[in-house]
């Protein structure tokens, strides 16, 4: 039996809370800053207590109404955009995945494991590595500025086919065996027993994959050109024109409030399932 001693109680939560004033207090500036009019937020120092324009402010960001040196897009149609984007990329992962990893592990064809080893070499070739290539292939399928462009490329994961290939090796082969006395084949095998059996960890992936979808910035950087097709976080740095007097930082600073509220609700949302699907054992 473990004994509870108060002070280290007392102790690891004033550690927390510390840690959770250093994360939340840059947010919470943000979130000032966006309350307030330009000339106050580049007045220094600018105060600390939420000014009398959140309405007016977010309803600029949302609206595209202002008059900034920057980009004047809508941060509404840029959010959509982000949504898009962040959803086909997880949903599009998780697929993928999935199947590779079933045909990997269940499949017996000629060089399995070169192709399985094949996927895992890509871990070293991620999209920073290969961006020429890949950018020369999008633009000759006249997939720029386009959903297919912002997305297609950054679809395939050899991480998740990893950890889906180990998740997939520790089911027993007693299972296999029954759902095959069942007359169940292959496919049916992978919708009615693997994918329930890998719910949690396509959870606990969905979580990290959405928020890697929605915060891409230099892929989308290339392949984007018109303002309709901006995700969020390339719209927040069209904003910035360079100089302090004309840039509406009250306005960035909202977009960027605007831009943390669907990853943040994804993770509060998403929170039982993602902390379940990396550290159940019980598969």
């Amino acid at each position: 039996m473990i004994e509870r001693n108060r002070f280290l109680d007392i102790v690891s939560h004033a550690v927390l809370i510390v840690g959770v004033m250093v994360v939340a207090f840059p947010v919470y500036v943000t979130f000032v800053a966006s309350t307030h009019t330009m000339e106050e937020v580049v007045k220094a120092p600018m105060s600390l207590w939420p000014g009398s324009h959140l309405i007016e402010n977010y309803k600029a960001a949302l609206l595209g109404d202002r008059i900034g040196m920057g980009s004047t897009a809508a941060v509404g149609p840029m959010m959509f955009v982000s949504l898009v984007c962040a959803l086909t990329i997880a949903l599009g992962k998780i697929a993928m995945s999935l199947l590779s990893a079933f045909a990997i592990v269940y499949f017996r064809f000629p060089f399995r494991m070169a192709v399985f080893w094949g996927i895992f070499i890509t871990l070293m070739l991620p999209v920073e590595v290969r961006i020429g290539p890949t950018y020369k292939v999008v633009s000759d399928l006249g997939m720029l500025n386009s959903y297919a462009g912002l997305t297609v490329p950054l679809i395939a994961s050899a991480t998740a086919t990893f950890l889906f290939r180990q998740f997939f090796l520790t089911v027993p082969d007693e299972l296999v065996e029954a759902a095959r006395m069942d007359g169940a084949g292959p496919m049916r095998f992978f919708k009615d027993v693997l994918v329930p059996l890998s719910a949690t960890s396509m959870a606990a992936l969905f979580v990290i994959q959405f928020i890697y979808g929605w915060n891409q910035y230099l892929w989308p950087l290339l392949v984007t050109t018109e303002e309709n097709m901006y995700p969020v976080v390339i719209g927040i740095k069209r904003m910035i024109s360079g100089g302090d007097a004309q840039t509406e930082w009250h306005i960035v600073m909202a977009t960027a409030m605007l831009a943390m509220i669907p990853p943040a609700a994804v993770v509060m949302l998403m929170q039982k399932w993602f902390v379940k699907g990396l550290v159940d054992t019980e598969k």
